[in-house]
């Protein structure tokens, strides 16, 4: 199984709501793509303010295997949320970290 772990800087004027439907889309993808296992979003409670550098949010995708994990990097729908993701960062794209683990 892989982990696909993304943390998010968003932009200080990114609302709770704006990110509730991005995380929704995210999560509709299990139902689009088979081999998604489980989705989860969540808040970065650390108090290593330092270290953090703003990345205050979240969210993993465990997938079946690494096939899963390139139709989903190649599925237009996930591309799609993804770019609207990206409009909501705090630098674009300098805005996510993105990590894959084996489970």
């Amino acid at each position: 199984m892989i982990r696909h772990l993304v943390h998010l800087r968003f932009k200080a004027d990114t609302s709770d709501a704006e990110k509730a439907a991005l995380y929704s889309d995210l999560a509709g993808l299990s139902g689009h793509i088979d081999g998604i296992l489980d989705f989860q979003h969540r808040k970065n409670v650390s108090i290593e303010t330092p270290l953090v550098r703003d990345f205050n949010d979240m969210f993993w995708l465990d997938f079946r295997d690494v096939a899963v994990r390139e139709i989903y990097l190649n599925d237009s729908a996930h591309q799609e949320i993804g770019g609207r993701i990206v409009e909501k960062l705090d630098g674009g794209a300098d805005g996510v970290f993105v990590c894959d683990i084996e489970m």
